[in-house]
């Protein structure tokens, strides 16, 4: 029998979704489909994920569904997000095996005046903003008056989020995220609001942009997730990107925070030349807050092909143990009028020596599933929810 993987390396391509889910009406997202409808804007070209099955999973334009006599490289399919929502605490959670049984709440006409006022109070300064709008738009909108009175910007949008923007110059780095601590205790742990996001901005009226010191402030998961289950079990789990913040620290043995995908993937490749036996968890998030967010569909086009061209160079340096598995968290149609998240399926494919080459696992019912694979191999489970599938894709 074949041997069981003793690194995986599970990476989450953040938005990269493949088509509305059955209930994506309910959400706003009828006709969603980001990697189909960037792959009708822009001519695709993603020869390394082409090579793991992607156009047997994604309707992707200028790829054939099945290009016989090729044979996709490893396992291949697609998985529907059972929790309601569609943001990445919730796909995230999910992937690592607990299923909400109700959404986190959302704030479509801003937060209640009460919390806001309780908020200025807790932090010393009013505020600005408290509306759903996208990042990017707000700070263009709010930012000269922001800078010249040094109220933060709050917003929200159709996730559980409170968002807090303001420029570095104005607000200090450290302060901003002293103050998103506080909107933690308020509107987290008080309210169940799933995150709070520090968006720190720099530069002059009309020409404002976010630099990379984001940092999320997740709940801790509801529940028992793989990564918990992992250390429980002495078994090593390194975070690359946001998956530390996600989590909420929890499970987490080590962590890298990274400013951009492009060091997301070498800290990848860093972990596979010089890592352990463990999982290493990591989330690429250009594609969702640089691209997605924005509906820059050739920015978010052009970074799908800066990721295939890594993966290419990455796929060799695996060793005979080791497991790459290449998924995402949701969807983002950059080419839609929304610029919030997408219900939609997502990709999922799996490859290593141990994986038997073009295994369909077809379109599983939850994120679950994968989290329940990944514990299997690692011999930590069963997790409360998820089927393993980790019997059919190996050699």
């Amino acid at each position: 029998m074949t041997s069981l993987p003793d690194r995986v390396f599970l990476t989450v391509l953040d938005s990269v979704g493949v088509g509305e889910l059955p209930d994506a009406d309910a959400y706003g997202d009828r006709g969603s489909d980001t990697l189909g409808n960037i792959s009708r804007a822009v001519r695709l070209k993603l020869p390394t994920l082409r090579s793991l099955g992607l156009p047997r999973v994604a309707k992707i334009h200028g790829m054939a569904q099945v290009d016989a006599p090729d044979v996709p490289l490893g396992a291949y399919g697609r998985m529907a997000e059972r929790s309601p929502g569609k943001d990445s605490v919730t796909g995230h959670w999910e992937m690592a095996g607990v299923i909400l049984e109700r959404a986190f709440p959302t704030f479509p006409q801003g937060f209640p005046a009460d919390v806001i006022a309780e908020f200025e109070r807790r932090i010393g300064r009013g505020t600005l903003g408290n509306t759903v709008a996208s990042g990017t738009a707000i700070i263009d909108e709010l930012g000269a008056e922001h800078v010249r009175t040094g109220r933060p910007i709050v917003y929200t949008s159709a996730d559980s989020v409170f968002q807090i923007a303001a420029h570095e110059e104005v607000i200090p780095i450290a302060e901003q995220y002293r103050i998103c601590e506080i909107a933690y205790d308020l509107v987290g742990k008080g309210m169940n609001v799933a995150r709070v996001i520090a968006r720190p901005f720099e530069g002059a009226p009309g020409a404002f942009k976010r630099t990379t010191n984001r940092r999320d402030y997740a709940l801790p998961p509801a529940g028992t997730t793989l990564l918990d289950a992992m250390t429980a079990a002495g078994k090593t789990v390194h975070a690359i990107g946001k998956i530390d913040d996600l989590f909420a620290g929890r499970g987490v043995t080590t962590a890298v925070h990274t400013k951009s995908d492009k060091q997301g993937v070498e800290e990848i490749e860093k972990a596979i030349d010089t890592g352990g036996p463990g999982l290493v968890f990591t989330n690429l998030v250009d594609f969702d807050t640089q691209y997605g967010h924005r509906n820059d569909t050739a920015g978010y086009a052009a970074n799908l092909e800066r990721f295939d061209a890594r993966l290419a160079t990455l796929l060799p340096r695996l060793r005979p143990r080791d497991l790459l598995i290449i998924t995402a968290d949701h969807g983002n149609d950059p080419t839609t009028p929304s610029t919030d998240h997408a219900r939609e399926y997502v990709p999922v494919f799996l490859v290593g020596k141990s994986i038997k080459p073009g295994t369909d696992i077809g379109t599983r019912a939850t994120f679950a599933d994968l989290g329940q694979t990944v514990a299997e191999i690692f011999g930590v489970g069963p997790l409360a929810h998820g089927t393993s599938f980790l019997r059919d894709i190996l050699r």
